[in-house]
């Protein structure tokens, strides 16, 4: 049982002759801060009474008059201007702790209304390794997956991957031009992805040699203009000292942006190799988008190639999938939607919402000033294009009434015009979220990079997390004693890979999992294995420990959970631990409906706290009564399952011993 939910359904009731929309006031009702003021707060009377002109303590205790909870909480209190402190009973703690540990799905109830949902996440191009940018969308996609098809939601997982668009003209120009056939043989992925790095990187050049003149005008005429200005304003107007900062700001981004062109060119210019192939091929960016434009029309060689290179770059990506444990229901790519776009465009035409503008075909949104170019002026489709027609295919083939896409805030602009384009062309009730998240910074507070400036590669990524968790395994192993000082360490070397395998993996998972979606965050290898704090780690020992504790006391946890001595509630800390574990179900109602895994790494957070409290205060083997030892059994049986049921929804996996 949802608790929250429950309290707010009878708040809901008890409000509705009283107000006309009573839902936002019982949404008042939240979990108390201080247990002194009861295990829930409803703090609805003060803003109902200023709406309506009354004294809010004297509404507080209609509210109370009109509320049906007998069955779930002590007489309700008020408390000062009109607070409502809630305390549950503890015959319905106890009832509730009951039910949920011999449930198999700990308590959690499926959803009644189930939604038809396609979770569109990770999406890399496969023709380039996947990096530490594709993280975020990764575990967080993933996550919501679990999360969802447990609460009973129906999902459908695509991975809509980038096998068509310009980078493969990059790689074919590339291919045709630069290739070491030895390093293909060996190693074709890796080639790949070195033909696109340098196509890329001469393109960039050529770019920045051109680009940079005028880029070095405009910061000549900013800093003229700022100098005048800084000379001649008016240190007390306020409206000039805004616009002589917005001015400084727009020289520091020119100056910024020359930085960059600069640093690519001396890059090219520093290599003799590279700036000799720069010179060889001045049109490589025009030529790359030709070999792009060719495969597109069907052209052999380019297919050829296409088909050849696809399956192996797919593969590559497939062994990191298999690595972070991330798994899909379609893997559904560009190139699936391509014989669709030309349909899509004239649809959008025949509707009166696509129109020609300087030779593209573009949809104009009311109230954006950028339009959504569905066709570009040379004839090529765009990712605009593509985008609806997967919605299209997505409403008709599986039946979607939801969609999240997990990515990259950046792309929001994007997602704003593709989601009221569909709304205008499809006239269809499809909710359609973009579930955004923010980058990976390093300590410079930037994305997250190599020293020489490349984007950090997912697998040497993971292959450092595991061999950083790797050392601290031993460590904590090779530190253990028996009375006598002497050392006992418990692991072999397989188990100790083993383990190192999921705490390095799970620590990478929950350091992106247990931020706020929206939120950049500094990648830090300390603070991303410790075991104390906010970590993966924590809660596997969390988990370990109640392992090990069954070992020690010989217990078998089979015959323990069909053991009929109850649950019991005599100290401050058992209570507290029922009434968390019984939220579980609320910090994944809560996380499904917000799309928040960090939700519900909170709560595994507080319940391992809770944990360590509950032990501090409550002996479990050594507990007095064999029924207290037995009860006290249970709920750290309980916890156990939870913790590893919540870790597992976050895609991390336990240890029975670390």
């Amino acid at each position: 049982m949802n608790i929250l939910h429950e309290l707010q359904s009878r708040f809901a009731a008890a409000l509705a002759d009283l107000t006309d929309n009573p839902e936002p006031f019982a949404a008042m009702v939240r979990p108390s801060q201080d247990g002194k003021f009861g295990d829930f707060q409803a703090n609805c009377a003060m803003p109902m009474a200023k709406q309506n002109g009354v004294n809010p303590r004297e509404l507080a205790l209609k509210i109370c008059e009109r509320l049906n909870v007998s069955d779930l909480v002590e007489p309700p209190e008020v408390a000062g201007p009109g607070f409502i402190n809630l305390q549950l009973k503890d015959d319905f703690l106890l009832a509730e702790v009951q039910r949920s540990f011999s449930d198999e799905r700990l308590g959690v109830a499926r959803v009644n209304t189930p939604k038809d949902i396609v979770l569109d996440f990770s999406s890399p191009n496969v023709a380039k390794p996947m990096h530490v940018g594709h993280l975020r969308s990764s575990v967080i996609g993933d996550a919501l997956q679990r999360t969802l098809k447990f609460l009973g939601h129906r999902v459908i997982s695509d991975n809509h991957t980038g096998d068509w668009g310009t980078q493969f003209g990059m790689i074919i120009y590339g291919y045709k031009n630069f290739v070491d056939s030895a390093a293909y043989e060996k190693d074709p992925v890796a080639e790949l992805a070195r033909l696109y790095r340098l196509v890329n990187s001469l393109s960039e050049y050529h770019s920045a040699v051109s680009g940079l003149p005028g880029l070095e005008e405009r910061l000549k005429a900013a800093k003229s203009e700022l100098l005048f200005n800084e000379g001649n304003a008016d240190p007390a107007d306020k409206k000039a000292k805004k616009a002589l900062k917005k001015q400084r700001s727009e020289v520091q981004s020119l100056e910024s942006k020359i930085e960059g062109q600069r640093a690519k060119i001396a890059s090219v210019e520093s290599d003799p190799e590279l700036k000799a192939l720069a010179d060889a091929h001045p049109g490589i960016a025009r030529s790359a988008r030709d070999e792009t434009a060719r495969l597109h029309a069907g052209d052999p060689e380019n297919l050829r190639l296409w088909k050849e290179f696809v399956p192996e770059c797919v593969e590559s990506l497939n062994r990191v999938y298999e690595r972070l444990d991330v798994h899909f229901d379609k893997t559904l790519g560009e190139s699936a939607y391509q014989p669709l776009l030309s349909d899509v465009v004239a649809d959008l035409k025949a509707k009166g919402l696509a129109k020609e503008s300087d030779g593209a075909i573009c949809v104009f949104i009311p109230g954006n000033a950028a339009p959504f170019i569905v066709q570009k002026a040379d004839g090529a489709f765009t990712y605009a294009t593509t985008d609806l027609a997967t919605v299209q295919f997505r409403v008709r083939e599986f039946d979607a009434n939801s969609m999240l896409y997990v990515v990259d805030a950046r792309q929001s602009e994007h997602f704003k015009l593709l989601f009221e384009t569909v709304r205008l062309w499809l006239g269809v009730e499809v909710e359609l979220v973009h579930v955004s998240f923010g980058t990976v910074m390093g300590d410079d507070r930037k994305p997250f990079k190599t020293r020489s400036g490349d984007t950090v590669g997912l697998e040497s990524l993971l292959d450092e997390a595991v061999s950083k968790a790797r050392e601290i395994v031993a460590s904590n192993d090779d530190s253990k004693t028996d009375e006598d000082g002497r050392p006992t360490p418990e692991l072999d070397e397989s188990t100790r890979d083993e383990i190192s395998q999921i705490v390095g993996i799970g620590g990478i998972k929950y350091a992106d999992l247990h931020h706020n979606r929206e939120s950049d965050y500094v990648f830090d290898w300390d603070k991303m294995l410790a075991k104390t704090g906010d970590t993966a780690t924590y809660m596997q020992y969390a988990y370990a420990r109640i392992q090990g504790i069954f070992r020690r006391g010989e217990v078998d946890v089979e015959a323990l959970r069909q053991h009929d001595t109850p649950i019991l509630i005599e100290e401050p800390a058992e209570r507290s631990l029922v009434l968390k574990l019984l939220r579980f179900e609320e910090a994944l109602d809560a996380m499904a409906s917000e799309y928040r895994p960090n939700i519900l790494t909170q709560y595994l957070f507080e319940l391992a706290g809770e944990l360590t409290t509950f032990y501090d205060r409550c002996p479990v083997l050594k507990a007095e009564e064999e029924r207290v030892r037995t009860s006290r059994l249970k709920l750290i049986d309980f916890a156990g399952r939870v913790i590893r049921q919540g870790l597992d929804l976050l895609g991390i996996q336990v240890c029975d011993r670390m």
